[in-house]
């Protein structure tokens, strides 16, 4: 009952917007020239509408000359459709996807056809295709080929008036495609020309379908060109267009009814491709709502410390045995070398801007802003393309290639390496089980939720055979528990993986829980690469001392104590040398909360203000502002909280022992 209720409020409220549209009075000076453009635009087709003569209707199309010129026109603007899918995708790509010099012209040039008169674009396909022009002779010396008066030459003269229609609107739907589906499927080892076949002309579809159509209805109408450079031989270059010129000098009649046919086509082009000029990439067309997390079906395995690692069918998740220890020398934004052992997990933190992401994709050859010299094992990988280097990458938002299924998702890599097709799904099977999600196996990404998608994300990269692998926030679009049984499930797998695997995370779970190091950035510095140990005692980063839960305050030994960047003096237990840059790391719960200035031992004492309220756990952080103090976050019990009486905006005083203090030098 609720949810019928739920789907009657949905009508009603569509009614009400629908009805709040309608009520929009324009003004009138807008309207009225909106209606005359209209007016204008279709008193011309209701012209041939009103002269029709229909009971001849018939007669005159089934004539024939006319049925003649209608074979002539479709075999023309189909051969014309077929030469601008050859030519016209190619370039569209090329304008869409490469940088280079005179791109602006080779644009222009694309566009010159929409714009120039048709006779004109005769004419120059007379000077550059005719017997005296500048091709002709040779084409037809060499290859006894004569385009003008002939089939042929109305072929060329429809697409090149035809084909910018392609071109453009490709171009648009490929300006509309994400580029991250592209890059993850050369991370998985396909190669360019296998990516723009099975990735970039499935996701761009629409747009090429809509400029296909486009592009064949512009053939079938073209006139001009085609009578300049080929001209009007019936049965040879007499076009339908051409034979409505010719029947209004003696038959109008049969020429308004040859025009309505036409009318009548482009019409149904039109109708069909709904205003979809330029397409939609499949990724960005509405998408069903996708289904919430459940549990595997019966039959699937289960996941955790209780899940097999055998698969389907008995296979295990293949690991070929190999051991390759990275070495790789980072320059432009980054710079950094890095040194790793074969089964070496680091996680890289840093914060935003801090190079995290284009190191990743330095190491992948994706990028201009930073390049790697990259080893693996005995390989020098660095001069090799990125489908090429064996490098596996999961990208923050999963990136799984939207007219595919999670199955065939995950045998990608694997078909790509040419891995036999049965044998890839049945690898592609076990690593979905293996990530608990075999049951959504011939589910595509639309309909899977977040949490879904990612796990057959990292399937997908883990069964690629990666030689390092590259997590860029892998489980961030994960719930608790989920992520809690797939960090388990990727902890399993990296004890036993050949290669190195860099993991990008904002989790310090994640980086304690997942990675043998800690790769800490700054603007594209590597400022600590220690054990999750060594940084969770001593992080040289404020940013990293944050993320673990720590106050963290960057300042200069002095006498009697530390000059805090921020303002204001802490007191230590340690001595440094004056002068010597330091941080000062205080643990939340080693700070004191009051409502009155507290006595005794405590040597930093600061009044502040709270700011902020928030539960970890079963504990609560407060979060405190002070005028003579950087910002400092208290850990307290909700019981302490009650008895202080801590609210939003009130003043209290905090406390800090100088034995509670570490400072780590930097």
């Amino acid at each position: 009952m609720s949810r019928l209720r739920s789907r009657a409020d949905t009508r009603s409220g569509t009614r009400v917007r629908t009805r709040a549209r309608a009520r929009t009075r324009p003004p009138l000076a807008l309207a009225l020239p909106a209606l005359l453009a209209v007016a204008f635009l279709l008193l011309p087709l209701v012209g041939i509408l009103v002269r029709t003569q229909w009971g001849e209707l018939g007669d005159h199309l089934t004539s024939p000359g006319v049925v003649e010129a209608l074979k002539l026109s479709l075999l023309v603007s189909l051969w014309a459709l077929a030469l601008s899918l050859l030519l016209g995708v190619p370039l569209a790509w090329l304008l869409a996807r490469v940088e280079f010099k005179g791109k602006a012209l080779v644009r222009s040039l694309v566009l010159l056809p929409m714009v120039l008169p048709p006779t004109v674009g005769g004419v120059a396909l007379l000077l550059g295709f005719g017997r005296r022009g500048l091709l002709g002779p040779w084409l037809e010396g060499t290859f006894g080929i004569t385009l003008p008066f002939h089939t042929s030459g109305a072929v060329v003269a429809a697409t090149f008036v035809a084909m910018p229609f392609l071109v453009i609107s490709l171009e648009g739907a490929l300006g509309g495609l994400r580029q991250r589906y592209e890059e993850t499927a050369a991370s998985l080892g396909a190669s360019p020309v296998r990516v723009f076949f099975t990735v970039t002309l499935p996701m761009v579809a629409p747009g090429l379908i809509a400029g296909a159509a486009l592009t064949w209805a512009r053939a079938l109408g073209e006139f001009g060109a085609t009578i300049t450079f080929a001209g009007n031989l019936p049965g040879t270059t007499q076009t339908l267009p051409l034979q409505v010129y010719l029947l209004l000098q003696d038959k109008p009649e049969a020429a308004t009814s040859v025009s309505l046919l036409l009318l009548a086509i482009a019409m149904g082009v039109l109708i069909a491709l709904r205003g979809r000029w330029t397409g939609t990439p499949v990724a960005r067309e509405a998408a069903p709502a996708p289904v919430p997390e459940e549990p595997p079906t019966e039959g699937a395995h289960t996941t955790g410390s209780a899940r097999t690692t055998t698969g389907v069918d008995g296979v295990a998740p293949p690991h070929d045995g190999g051991r390759w220890p990275l070495h790789a020398t980072v320059t432009g934004f980054n710079e950094l070398t890095l040194d790793a052992e074969p089964g070496t997990t680091i996680a890289v933190v840093g914060e935003n801007g801090a190079g995290k992401t284009t190191l990743l994709r330095a190491l992948l050859g994706l990028t201009p802003r930073a390049h790697a010299e990259l080893r693996l094992g005995d390989t020098d990988v660095t001069a090799l393309p990125p489908h090429r280097r064996q490098v596996a990458w999961v990208p923050q938002d999963g990136a799984l290639f939207p007219h595919l299924t999670a199955v065939a998702n995950t045998a990608y890599g694997l078909r790509a390496r040419g891995v036999p097709r049965a044998q890839a799904r049945r690898e592609a099977l076990a690593w979905l089980d293996r990530l608990g999600v075999l049951h959504l196996a011939d589910r595509r990404p639309a309909q899977l939720s977040g949490g879904q998608a990612q796990r057959v994300a990292l399937a997908r990269a883990l069964a690629a055979r990666p030689r390092l692998l590259l997590l860029d926030e892998p489980l961030a679009a994960l719930d608790q528990t989920t992520r809690a049984r797939v960090r388990h499930t990727l902890r399993t797998h990296l004890a036993g993986f050949g290669g190195v695997c860099l993991i990008v995370t904002h989790d310090p779970v994640e980086a304690v829980s997942l990675a043998d190091r800690v790769l800490v950035l700054a603007d594209g510095r590597a400022l600590q690469d220690a054990p999750p140990a060594e940084v969770t005692r001593h992080p040289r980063s404020p940013w990293v001392a944050r993320m673990l839960g720590r106050n963290a305050w960057p300042g200069t030994a002095s006498a009697d104590g530390l000059t805090l960047a921020a303002g204001g003096r802490l007191v230590v237990a340690e001595a440094l040398p004056e002068g010597a840059k330091a941080l000062a790391i205080i643990a939340p719960e080693a700070v004191s909360v009051y409502t009155d200035r507290p006595g005794g031992s405590p040597r930093n004492v600061w009044p502040g203000t709270v700011r902020e309220i928030t539960t970890v756990g079963s504990r609560l952080r407060v979060l405190v502002a002070s005028d003579t103090a950087p910002d400092l976050v208290a850990e307290i019990t909700p019981d302490a909280a009650a008895e202080l009486g801590l609210v939003d905006g009130a003043s209290v005083w905090t406390s800090v022992k100088a034995t509670e203090v570490t400072l780590v030098r930097l």
